[in-house]
């Protein structure tokens, strides 16, 4: 029998633990998963490069039913304490919501109970005694709140799963639970946070497939304000509902199906004979789940509200990535707090959601306005009014050509500099600015133009070609389109997988529309190379990045009632006094509530349409051009690039001596530059501001500690002439001289990794095995002299 203290953290795993649990009644095949991988691992950018950071990983997940996770255990081998692990489990068990918590060294477990709140939160028990799956829901259900045997016939109900389907991840497992918990105790007003690009429609359908399934509702109404929404619920997620579900259409009702799916503007009009929904009675539906429930639904005068409060007895859920709080409207006011909230930045901590980088683009005619010189005249020869216009009147009331054509000039440099197919979305002021947009791109972009001229279009919803070409746009197997210009439409509902560009050239004040314009590139498909995306911002949108509540909980600002004493918070709209002109048309509802559509088509009597102002000959040109870095969470770095490193880099390390030990103790360096990146270090902008030449050794000393630097070349060149090699073969002093010239050109992270000895020069020694153990005897003999070699690379420092 091995001493228990030799071995690794598997064999204990596999030794001790797994047996342990197995003979308290956990079954091994369904309620017992070891090694689960919760997330996918950051994306980093490096250039036009990207890694992807450590996946967060749990030892073991124990579950009450498959979609019900009820403890985690952190196990550690047996030269540590059972303890060891609790600190790390109990991360995890805060991220997953999972209420009994162990760590373990093979000896016995430690439970850290998160149900209780007296003294004994924490209890060391015996190897052999395991609390069994029954006694853990037992704490499971005392932690949820589920207290009768009908709430729990609801909430023990099993997902959708027929083997070849996708299964949740841990965020949707946590937002369908709390959903259907709620649900189970009686709560009938839920609303559901989650950023664009998360699966939101696949988190509903799972909501509904286990509350239809366990009896809990049994008529139930999709309702979304866009044709496109309902056609993608359909066809994708949705499908399995099959022969009991229905798409209400033309104003037809057939009241014989259990799913219905409809839009806002299909159910409603302007009069009764129009309000297709009094075709069913009050208590028809029992469950109403409301897609982007931020947008005409949050307003309490809504006719669209009419329909939610026509069936106020059913259970009402609301979907949003934007919940909308200002001072005239409410999501929290009408759903409550939300039970759960998934962000913008756990999403791309998590790895699930594409990062972004930001270029800010500011022209000199936006920063510093401009003021028409005398008897300057417009394009029609009228002359402009003398007052100074700024970035808020570009394109809304005049239009400087010359503006519109350096956009689009200095979008096709990027583009040609990164990709001319990489899709891309230019948000526009409004539908004449989008036609002009693809215009003067279309001029940058001749040639491809001339190839096919769908390489740019407008989509807009006053453009019925454009909007043909919109589904083509999102699909990631069509070329073309390939620049799409819009102003609204394609601000929500557009599932663009591969957008990698987003152009901001519209004034943004609305947080809510912000953060749905940047969801247009937040999904990920790496089968297309989508892994990250560029904002191109000309109008300093991005400032909202920096607001406190970007990426926070949404904070009510709605006050209670017209004699609150609690004062107004500042809405978080702009209020813009002009009327709204909305991309409609024809008979196509798709976008707006039935009370905009009559504003647009029905204007007041002494209402006049503002003209623009159209003026060229204007000398415009860019001022600055820089990106914008961000730190690890996710807000603005507004001191230098050098001093933000700086600061990052004295929290892990406080004297170079502190970095030096690490340095030269750690096997692989990449470590160290995956650990810095983890805090917040732009280890390849810090390339481009000090030396692409230096190596990421000494750009830290230099950075942090003001060292002077050695470029790549002077390290490997003071190593050649100290005749380190003198000690070794002929083939493997090559070997090595091979190595430091390949560090030399590309950094210690390359010559670390064993795929290093496929390519050229190393190729023309043989194979990675042959150099391995013919040339040096052994894996542990070549990673001893590359060892020898990097200490020969730092000694000097």
């Amino acid at each position: 029998m091995p001493d228990k203290k030799s071995l690794s953290e598997r064999d204990i795993c596999t030794k001790y633990i797994t047996p342990a649990l197995e003979t308290s009644g956990w079954n091994k095949h369904t309620q017992l998963l070891e090694e689960v991988s919760f997330t996918d691992g950051k994306i980093y950018v490096r250039g036009k490069l990207t890694a992807r950071g450590k996946q967060k990983r749990a030892d073991y997940i124990l579950y009450y039913k498959p979609n019900i996770p009820i403890a985690i255990i952190e196990a550690k081998d047996n030269k540590h304490s059972i303890r060891a692990g609790i600190q790390q489990a109990l991360d995890y068990a805060k991220i997953l919501d999972i209420p009994c918590v162990f760590s373990s060294n093979g000896d016995g477990f430690l439970f850290h109970d998160r149900t209780t709140a007296d003294g004994n939160i924490e209890t060391e028990i015996d190897i052999d005694s395991f609390p069994s799956p029954e006694q853990l829901w037992e704490k499971y259900k005392t932690y949820k709140g589920i207290s009768t045997p009908a709430a729990e016939k609801i909430a023990s109900q099993d997902y959708f799963f027929d083997g070849s389907s996708r299964k949740p991840r841990y965020y949707q497992q946590i937002a369908v639970n709390r959903t259907v918990e709620a649900i189970a105790k009686g709560q009938n007003r839920i609303i559901l946070v989650m950023a664009t690009g998360t699966g939101k429609t696949y988190t509903a359908f799972q909501i509904i497939h286990r509350l239809w399934k366990s009896g809990a509702k049994k008529r139930i109404l999709f309702l979304a304000d866009r044709n496109a929404l309902i056609d993608q619920t359909r066809r994708g997620d949705f499908k399995h509902f099959k022969d009991k579900m229905t798409v209400v259409k033309n104003r037809q009702i057939d009241k014989s199906y259990e799913i219905y799916l409809a839009l806002y503007q299909g159910l409603s009009g302007t009069d009764d004979d129009a309000n297709v929904y009094k075709q069913f009675s009050p208590d028809f539906f029992d469950l109403i789940v409301i897609d982007e429930c931020h947008r005409g639904s949050a307003k309490e005068d809504s006719s669209w509200r009419e329909i939610l409060s026509y069936f106020k007895n059913a259970t009402h859920v609301g979907l949003t990535a934007t919940p909308k709080e200002t001072k005239e409207t409410s999501n929290t006011e009408y759903f409550g707090e939300p039970v759960y909230t998934y962000s913008l930045k756990q999403g791309i901590d998590d790895g699930f959601l594409a990062p972004y980088r930001v270029i800010r683009i500011g022209l000199d005619v936006d920063t510093e306005g401009w003021r028409p010189q005398q008897g300057k005249t417009d394009k029609d020869g009228v002359e402009v009014q003398d007052r100074i216009y700024n970035r808020k009147d570009f394109d809304r009331s005049l239009v400087i050509e010359e503006r519109t054509e350096l956009v689009a000039q200095k979008l096709t440099e990027f583009l040609k500099g990164y990709d001319r197919f990489a899709k891309t979305i230019v948000f526009c002021m409004d539908i004449d600015h989008a036609e002009r947009m693809r215009t003067a791109l279309s001029k940058q972009n001749a040639d491809l133009v001339a190839a096919n001229y769908k390489y740019i279009m407008q989509i807009t919803g006053d453009n019925d070609e454009g909007k043909r070409e919109l589904d083509n746009f999102i699909n990631p197997e069509e070329k073309y389109p390939v620049i799409a210009t819009t102003s609204e439409l394609m601000t929500t509902g557009v599932d663009a997988q591969t957008c990698k560009v987003i152009v901001l050239d519209t004034n943004i004040s609305s947080m809510t529309k912000f953060k749905q314009i940047i969801g247009r590139g937040t999904r990920i498909n790496e089968e297309y190379g989508k892994l990250y995306f560029t904002i191109l911002d000309f109008r300093n949108a991005t400032d909202l990045f920096a607001d406190k509540d970007f990426d926070g909980d949404p904070i009510r600002v709605k006050p209670v009632s017209q004699d609150t004493d609690l004062g107004l918070i500042i809405d978080e709209e702009e209020q813009d006094t002009t009327p709204i002109i909305d991309e409609i048309s024809g008979d196509e509802i798709d976008i707006e509530p039935p009370e905009i559509r009559n504003l647009v088509s029905e204007p007041d009597a002494g209402y006049k349409k503002r003209e623009k102002i159209y003026v060229n000959g204007v000398d415009v040109s860019i001022l600055i051009s820089r990106e914008m870095y961000f730190d690890q969470h996710g807000k603005p770095i507004t001191i230098s690039l050098k001093d933000h490193t700086k600061d990052v880099i004295k929290k892990n390390y406080a004297s170079l001596n502190d970095f030096l030990t690490q340095w030269n103790s750690t096997d692989r360096k990449e470590a160290i530059i995956a650990e810095l990146q983890d805090q917040g270090v732009m280890v390849e902008a810090l390339y481009e501001a000090v030396n692409k030449e230096v190596d990421l050794f000494d750009l830290i000393c230099h950075v942090a500690y003001d060292q002077p630097p050695l470029t790549r070349k002077e390290r490997a060149n003071n190593v050649k002439k100290r005749n380190y090699f003198t000690k070794y073969g002929d083939q493997a002093k090559q070997v090595l001289e091979a190595l430091l010239d390949k560090y030399a050109d590309e950094g210690i992270a390359n010559i670390e990794s064993m795929e290093v000895l496929r390519v050229n020069p190393f190729d023309g020694f043989g194979s990675a095995f042959e150099i391995v153990n013919g040339i040096f005897g052994g894996k542990s003999k070549y990673q001893e002299a590359l060892k020898e070699l990097e200490q020969e690379l730092y000694q000097r420092a």
